[in-house]
C-alpha cells in the first residue's frame, strides 16, 4: 500500500521492486495455505516437522524480499521509516536449521502416514517414463535393506575390501563373511534397480577418444608452406 501510495503508476516500471513485493504476497499465501491445511487435517503430529520447516522457510524468504524492497526503494526517507516499522529489532528470522532439515529428510524417506499425505495427488505410477514413481514403489525395499547396507558399509570402512567397483565390493564382502549370499543378492538387486532410475547418458571410452579433436601439433594438421 505504501509503495502504491508513494510511487503510484511508476511502481510497475520498477520491475525488480514489484517482483519482490510479489514474492512477499506469494509466500504469505503459501504460509497461510500450509497453516489451513494443517488445521483441516486435525493437526497431525507427524506433519508438525514438515510444517515447521516449510513455514520458517517462507517467513525467511518474506524477510529477504522485504529487505530487498527497503534497500532499493527510491524514496529513501520512506524506506528508512518502513524498515524501522517492519524490522524494529532487525532481521531476526533465520533459515530452517540443518537439524530440522535432517528430521524432515528422515520423515520423507521412510514409509509413513505423513509421507503418504505429502504425496497425495502426485503421479506415482511405477511406469517406465516415471522414475519418481518407480523410486516411490521401491522405497519399502530400500528401507528394509538398510540394516544389510550398514553391515556392508562397516566392512568397507574396515579396509578389508580392496575392490573399487560396487558389485565387486559386494562379492568381497560375501567372501569375507560380512554379508550372506542372500544379503549380497538383495543389495545387488537394489543397486541394479535404482541405477535404472538415476543413470545419466553413458558413452563408451573408445568412442569418446575417437571423437576427440586432434591436437594442433598433429603433423597431419600442419599447413604446407
Amino acid at each position: 500500500d505504501v509503495a502504491m501510495g508513494v510511487l503510484g503508476g511508476r511502481l510497475k516500471f520498477k520491475e525488480k521492486l514489484s517482483a519482490r513485493l510479489g514474492d512477499v504476497l506469494s509466500y504469505l499465501y503459501i504460509a497461510s495455505a500450509m497453516l489451513k491445511r494443517y488445521e483441516d487435517e486435525q493437526r497431525p503430529e507427524d506433519e508438525r516437522v514438515l510444517l515447521a520447516w516449510a513455514f520458517h522457510e517462507s517467513i525467511w524468504r518474506i524477510q529477504g524480499a522485504l529487505d530487498g524492497v527497503f534497500r532499493n526503494f527510491p524514496v529513501r526517507p520512506v524506506a528508512w521509516l518502513l524498515r524501522v516499522l517492519v524490522f524494529p529489532l532487525g532481521r531476526r528470522e533465520v533459515p530452517p536449521s540443518d537439524r530440522l532439515g535432517r528430521r524432515v529428510a528422515a520423515l520423507i524417506t521412510a514409509p509413513c502416514m505423513g509421507r503418504e499425505r505429502l504425496v497425495q495427488g502426485a503421479f506415482l505410477d511405477p511406469t517406465e517414463n516415471n522414475p519418481v514413481g518407480c523410486m516411490h514403489a521401491l522405497l519399502p525395499e530400500v528401507v528394509a535393506a538398510e540394516p544389510v547396507d550398514r553391515k556392508f558399509l562397516k566392512a568397507l570402512k574396515s579396509g578389508q575390501i580392496r575392490a573399487h567397483q560396487y558389485l565387486q565390493q559386494l562379492a568381497e564382502a560375501e567372501q569375507l563373511g560380512a554379508i550372506s549370499a542372500e544379503e549380497h543378492a538383495q543389495l545387488k538387486r537394489l543397486r541394479e534397480l535404482t541405477a535404472e532410475f538415476i543413470n545419466v547418458d553413458d558413452f563408451d571410452t573408445e568412442a569418446l577418444q575417437a571423437a576427440r579433436p586432434r591436437s594442433s601439433t598433429d603433423p597431419s594438421l600442419r599447413s604446407v608452406a
